[in-house]
């Protein structure tokens, strides 16, 4: 029981079988000591081979034992949580907090606005008071599009809102609710073509880019607009749409509606804006003039309230009578609506929000994730935690103006000067100055002596959008291992600003996730070396007899068992594990790798951070490949160079290696016995990456690997370097392969020329039935001042005359058809412009030669056909990437023209404004002494 003899607001258990899973702790880690021993004791000597290898292997194996240590914080003492609600309805329904809530966004482009009102909807709809509640949307992107959905959206919420509590609906998000019902009401029905009236202007506008003209007559918000220059140049657009203490502004059921506010701070291109860190700071300014909501929650403008009941959850914990008190904040966990059933990306961050999250709350608190947080408002200040100190403010504390004074008088608290001088960034508000901002202001309230909780209800608290292509899952994972490594060599790192200030398993915990980028060096030495190695045929383990075999298997084999148990207990499926393991590895080998580089400029002054925002649109086609869980690719990326590569080396030194050992080069017992090891590793890494080879060769939609991207791929496998021998033997497989590709390969056809009106080209097609592919690409205008988008008309024609397809006003494209007969193909191009245009010209034949055509025999047939496959690959890789190098010449002249542009536009602007000033002193003076002569007179 509680003080003054009331029951607890909330409950903790700890999870049970701590004592066997700290064993089984136990006897991993001494399994790990013995490989160790292992490696120390069998160090090749100087003049034997693998000696190196072998050190690295000892490095990258001490580095994974000493990460796995920090990860038992994580798991060593989780706590699980309840709460009572209805008590603290019964002991202080009358004496609830006011709640600010934040919704954050950034660009409508990738952030739509009708994503962004159904967030702002299913928060205004909680189940509190509405007078006590308060809800503020920050724009960093400044759209008046933006602008006009959150303004419909405050028309709807007045159906929307005594709607959601006459029904108990849930959950409160409109477009997540129709698209749940099964069996539609009248009710339902009424509300429904409410809303899909409002979506369908909100989308109409967005489609074309501007807010209607009779909506901006009927509101005075959009005057801020006709000033309007840029998103990152404006000023402080502050409205507040619903002002509970209106009387005049109610619902149609007679109710006060919460509080609705539009922000959008004022940015300047010389003035840094520090992200959503900034766009936070000034909201909690704003807001402690309008509101000053005790409690605030923040949320991402994709992540809507699933459960109308999270405040009253998340003030069970601030509100409890016995340790409320030395409550800062409570996190709630990250979850999304869109995961496959297999977690094709591993997006749902399943085993953290389900296991390590719980392990963080055990010694003392998680960390602040940036959304689903509810936050008390003077710790965000910067107050330090004093033992026995309570807190108490009344609602009713500030006095109000009318609307119009308010919203002019507050706009400076949001403009880009406010800050300088001040401790906004430093010691109040979030952090600046680290792309994971969330993560350093939640340490830094943990340091000041407050703790905080993880809530992980069954009902999830919060839905949001998962990324839904891997490049996205890449970049989002690249930022967040980047951020929370500059936290670690920063003043802010763990192992020494939060040392003495919160307990060892809490820095132990915030150091695993700090980690993450440096992880990238050891995994991949692990995914290429022992590959590598066994294709010289030299042991990097102990014999499968030994038994120094056994730490090995048992490390192995346990770990893996563990993390597999540990997956499905937290939900998810077998082939959910093993995409989680291949997300784990290009994370590591990719994202890691680039956030690791990226980190270490940084600390030297060579580059700086920025803050990517991962998009929420995702394309029809995209969305049904990954609704099928098609690993999607769809663009070139250097993360992709180095994962391709990585596959193609582990596949080239198996190969290798069985080649040695069917021809007889090496005994197979010896690989058997002595190499298992490194071919289980050469082949498990061959198989997580099934994917990306059938992306890479196998696959013909639009979510494959781009062409160029494998001839990038090899040719960074060409340049890696490794030891002198090795060198000799991957040389000769090497040469051989790429010279009878080489060697095989028919020249495309390209060419660049000047056309003034009109040229025709012509080239022979020698079978019937090939392919044939063109593009081209208006590289420039022969005219300094002159920039066109016309482009240029082509007409293709075959053999007998026939037209086979023709391009109007194009700059570029490509296009293949298949001729059904040989002959001389004619290209016509016709410029109708009246300058000299640049057009760069490609044509290839692609020709297969049929089984038909060759031997019959059965046992090179599916090699030749594989060989004439890969060949095709390589006559697209060269195509695309001509005319990728052609597109991007043409962009560079065009930037380079426009820029001549615009410093001559501005000197004859600047010669005139001079002229016109002259010519205004000379009149003004003339003027002055006319009059003064008739003064005179």
């Amino acid at each position: 029981m509680g003080r003054e003899g009331h029951f607890p607001l909330f409950e903790t258990k700890r999870a049970a079988g701590r004592v066997t899973y700290r064993v089984f702790a136990v006897s991993i880690f001494v399994g790990i000591c013995l490989i160790w021993v292992y490696r120390v004791s069998h160090i090749p000597k100087q003049a034997e081979d693998g000696r190196w290898g072998w050190i690295g292997l000892l490095a990258a194996e001490l580095w994974f034992g000493f990460y796995w240590l920090l990860t038992q914080a994580l798991r060593w003492s989780r706590v699980y949580r309840r709460t009572f609600k209805d008590r603290l309805s019964q002991r202080f329904e009358k004496e609830l907090p006011g709640v600010d809530i934040y919704v954050c966004t950034a660009d409508p482009s990738i952030e739509p606005p009708l994503m962004v009102i159904n967030t702002v909807l299913s928060v205004m709809a909680y189940d509190y008071p509405p007078e006590k509640l308060s809800v503020y949307l920050s724009d960093d992107g400044g759209s008046d599009l933006t602008f006009y959905a959150l303004l419909e959206a405050s028309e709807f919420a007045k159906h929307w809102i005594p709607f959601c509590k006459k029904f108990n609906v849930e959950p409160r998000s409109p477009a997540a609710y129709f698209s749940s019902i099964t069996a539609p009401t009248d009710a339902n029905q009424s509300i429904k073509k409410l809303y899909n009236d409002m979506e369908n202007r909100i989308e109409n506008a967005t489609k074309l880019g501007q807010v209607p003209k009779e909506a901006r007559s009927k509101h005075k918000g959009f005057s801020h607009w006709d000033s309007y220059s840029s998103r990152h140049d404006h000023d402080t657009i502050l409205q507040i749409l619903i002002d509970r203490r209106d009387p005049n502004v109610i619902d149609v059921a007679g109710c006060v509606l919460p509080t609705l506010v539009y922000l959008a701070r004022e940015k300047r291109p010389q003035h840094p804006h520090n992200f959503k860190a900034g766009a936070m700071n000034a909201l909690i300014r704003v807001s402690s003039r309008i509101s000053n909501g005790q409690i605030i929650l923040n949320v991402d403008c994709d992540m809507y309230s699933n459960d109308s009941s999270s405040i009253r959850d998340a003030l069970c914990f601030l509100m409890d009578e016995e340790k409320g008190h030395e409550i800062a904040f409570v996190q709630f966990p990250q979850n999304f609506e869109n995961i496959t059933t297999n977690d094709l990306y591993s997006s749902s961050l399943r085993v953290i929000s389900e296991v390590e999250f719980h392990g963080l709350d055990g010694f003392g608190g998680p960390l602040y994730i940036g959304s689903g947080c509810f936050h008390r408002r003077d710790t965000l200040c910067g107050r330090k935690f004093i033992r026995g100190y309570k807190h108490e403010e009344k609602w009713e504390s500030i006095q109000r103006k009318s609307v119009l004074e308010l919203e002019e008088q507050l706009k400076g608290l949001a403009s880009c000067t406010y800050e300088a001088n001040t401790q906004w960034g430093k010691e109040m508000g979030l952090k600046y100055g680290c792309p994971v901002e969330d993560v350093i202001t939640g340490l830094s309230i943990q340091s000041r002596g407050w703790k905080s909780l993880y809530y992980n209800p069954s009902r999830k608290a919060f839905l949001g959008v998962a990324p839904t292509t891997l490049p996205q899952t890449l970049l989002q994972h690249k930022r967040w291992s980047e951020g929370d490594f500059q936290i670690l060599l920063s003043q802010y790192s763990p192992a020494w600003y939060a040392h003495n200030k919160i307990s060892l398993g809490l820095q132990l915990g915030y150091c695993c996730y700090c980690f993450w980028a440096p992880n990238c060096l050891s995994v991949l030495y692990y995914s290429i070396v022992p590959s590598l190695y066994l294709l010289r045929g030299i042991p990097l383990f102990p014999q499968i007899s030994s038994p120094w075999m056994i730490p090995f298997a048992y490390v192995i084999v346990s770990k893996y068992t563990y993390s597999l148990a540990e997956f499905l207990w937290c939900g998810g499926t077998i082939l959910g594990w093993w995409n989680d393991q291949r997300i784990w590895l290009y994370k590591r080998c990719s994202s890691y790798l680039f956030a690791f580089i990226d980190t270490i400029l940084k600390s030297l002054g060579f580059s700086d951070s920025g803050f990517i925002i991962t998009s929420k649109v995702a394309d029809q086609d995209v969305s049904q490949r990954y609704e099928k869980e098609i690993m999607e690719f769809g663009t070139s990326s250097p993360m992709f160079t180095i994962l391709s590569t990585l596959a193609l080396i582990n596949l080239c030194f198996l190969v290798g290696m069985v080649k040695q050992v069917i021809m007889g080069e090496e005994g197979s017992a010896k690989y058997y016995e002595a190499m298992w090891l490194q071919i289980l590793i050469s082949g498990v890494l061959i198989l997580i990456n099934w994917p990306l080879f059938q992306a890479l060769f196998l696959r013909k939609d639009e979510g494959r690997m781009p062409s160029s991207q494998a001839l990038k791929s090899l040719t960074s496998l060409g340049l890696i370097q490794i030891e002198d021998k090795m060198k000799t033997v991957l040389t000769r497989y090497a040469t051989f392969v790429l010279l009878a590709l080489v060697l095989s390969l028919q020249a495309v056809f390209g060419i660049r020329f000047v056309i003034d009106r009109e040229d025709c080209f012509s080239h022979n097609v020698q079978y019937d039935g090939d392919t044939v592919h063109l593009s081209f690409v208006v590289v420039k205008v022969e005219s300094s001042w002159h920039y066109t988008q016309d482009g240029v008309d082509l007409v293709v024609k075959g053999p007998s005359g026939n037209q086979i397809h023709d391009f109007r006003d194009k700059i570029s494209d490509k296009y293949e058809f298949v001729a059904h007969e040989k002959g001389i193909y004619r290209f016509c191009f016709t410029n109708k412009s009246p300058y000299h245009e640049t057009i760069d010209f490609d044509v290839h034949v692609s020709h297969f030669s049929y089984l038909d055509q060759h031997a019959k025999d059965e046992h090179f047939n599916p090699l030749l056909e594989q060989i004439s496959k890969l060949e095709e690959a390589l006559y697209n890789i060269q195509f695309e990437q001509h005319w990728l190098e052609a597109q991007t010449e043409r962009q560079a002249i065009v930037n380079d023209a426009m820029s001549s542009m615009a410093v001559r536009k501005a000197l004859f602007e600047s010669a005139a404004l001079i002229g016109a000033s002259f010519l205004q002193v000379y009149l003004l003076r003339h003027l002055f002494e006319r009059k003064l002569g008739m003064s005179r007179v």
